[in-house]
């Protein structure tokens, strides 16, 4: 290959991180991938090191070997010189699976259900907002201006509106077609509330890794056409105080080996299984939400009548609540897991979600009756799910069930980071201290 292409991992924050290879070393590259330092899964948010993360000094930063996990690279339409892409996972010197690497630890809880003749059934669906061009450069989000609406700028709510999906024909056209180069199974494009805001939904997959992994491609490309058009695209959980957060909603059902629907019981209410993976999601809910929420902002997102849920609850038919069964025929009987946000990173929410459900249906779990109604006013505070950074990690920490199916070395080695995150953010002084309390105090 005559083009350089790019190698990367996904680090536990969802950030990529790898090497820029000459085109010349493909062949090789391929057969024995690239090393990296097994402490990069582990970096902080801005790309530093992590020293309490167990990876860096106790280990002298020892290398892990990235494996290439596509048969070939692929392009990169957004890029401004001819490039290609690769994706890559890590595993540690000796081969063995690289317990950190977070779509290891997908994979790991995967091989449990497939023991048990079960395979799951994926789908994500990606909000995002999309912003002036400056927004990076000035560090605070605008909404665009459309490039076929006459100059109009989209600073007003228009949920589901043709008009603002026209005036942005261009962009999405880009973006259909590096789906299709890239493998990735893009279906309807949504405006959502806020303004600027839409949502993507990719095609229900086989293969949770293979939805994990096309969520991954869909964020990058997302945010490379944006800078091409003269936009900025954020995942951020809630980039705007007064306006709608982005959620990250995942669908979910299970087939047996003949691929027929676990979840299904040819009626309305779905099998028992379908209720024991329900009741072990919501019982480890509030300990997965490090998983589904792990950065500082995504807290701002969770706020009684949102749309993001606050309370661990499920219902039928009910975007309330935060485990929801759609309304479908038999066949697709399925739940959308309605907690993360688009933040987080694909391989650890989908990890989540598997994780509650097979503990629930390991465990034989019982499912609560469903919530009808506004799950907001008749939740009982009991069922609230974290609303602070601090207590989800201390949460993840002392999780005996996610320790299990997610593993000790990645546990550790997230809440680390996150601890160091944490302290570093709280160091800093917000612009509403100063509002509130200077002169004042």
């Amino acid at each position: 290959m005559d083009n350089d292409f790019d190698l990367f991992i996904v680090d536990l924050n969802g950030n990529l991180r790898g090497k820029r290879l000459l085109g010349s070393s493909l062949e090789k590259t391929m057969e024995e991938g690239i090393k990296l330092p097994r402490s990069v899964v582990g970096l902080d948010f801005w790309g530093d090191d992590v020293a309490d993360n167990g990876l860096v000094f106790e280990t002298g930063d020892n290398d892990g070997i990235c494996m290439p996990i596509q048969d070939a690279p692929v392009r990169v339409p957004w890029a401004e010189l001819p490039r290609h892409q690769l994706h890559a996972m890590m595993s540690n010197p000796d081969g063995s699976p690289f317990g950190a690497d977070p779509r290891q630890v997908l994979k790991s809880i995967l091989e449990k259900y497939h023991a048990h003749g079960w395979y799951p059934v994926m789908a994500t669906e990606l909000e995002f907002y999309l912003m002036d061009g400056d927004s990076e450069e000035v560090q605070r989000p605008r909404p665009p201006v459309l490039d076929r609406g006459h100059g109009r700028r989209l600073n007003t709510k228009d949920a589901y509106s043709i008009e603002d999906v026209d005036g942005l024909e261009s962009f999405f056209a880009a973006v259909r077609a590096c789906c299709e180069e890239q493998g990735v199974l893009a279906d309807t494009i949504i405006s959502e509330l806020g303004p600027g805001q839409f949502e993507i939904n990719l095609k229900h997959v086989s293969d949770p890794l293979n939805a994990a992994d096309q969520a991954v491609w869909f964020k990058r490309m997302l945010k490379g056409i944006a800078r091409k058009y003269n936009y900025t695209a954020t995942f951020m959980a809630k980039p705007y105080a007064e306006h709608s957060g982005n959620g990250f909603h995942v669908h979910f059902s299970m087939v047996d080996k003949d691929g027929n629907n676990l979840f299904d019981n040819g009626g309305d209410e779905g099998t028992i299984m379908l209720q024991q993976a329900i009741a072990g999601m919501l019982k480890l809910m509030p300990e997965s939400m490090l998983l589904f929420a792990p950065h500082l902002n995504s807290y701002h997102r969770f706020q009684d009548g949102s749309h993001a849920p606050v309370y661990a609850c499920w219902g039928y038919e009910n975007r309330t609540a935060a485990v929801r069964v759609p309304e479908s025929e038999p066949e697709a009987r399925r739940v959308e897991h309605r907690v993360s946000g688009a933040d987080a990173n694909p391989y650890l929410v989908l990890a989540g979600v598997l994780a509650g459900a097979l503990y629930g249906m390991e465990n034989f779990m019982q499912a609560p009756a469903p919530t009808e109604g506004d799950a907001y006013t008749v939740c009982n505070e009991n069922s609230r799910l974290p609303w602070n950074w601090d207590d989800a990690i201390d949460l993840l920490d002392l999780s005996k069930p996610l320790r299990q199916y997610l593993g000790d070395e990645f546990v550790d080695v997230l809440c680390a980071v996150k601890r160091h995150e944490m302290k570093i953010l709280f160091k800093r002084i917000s612009d509403i201290e100063y509002e509130s309390y200077l002169g004042l105090l």
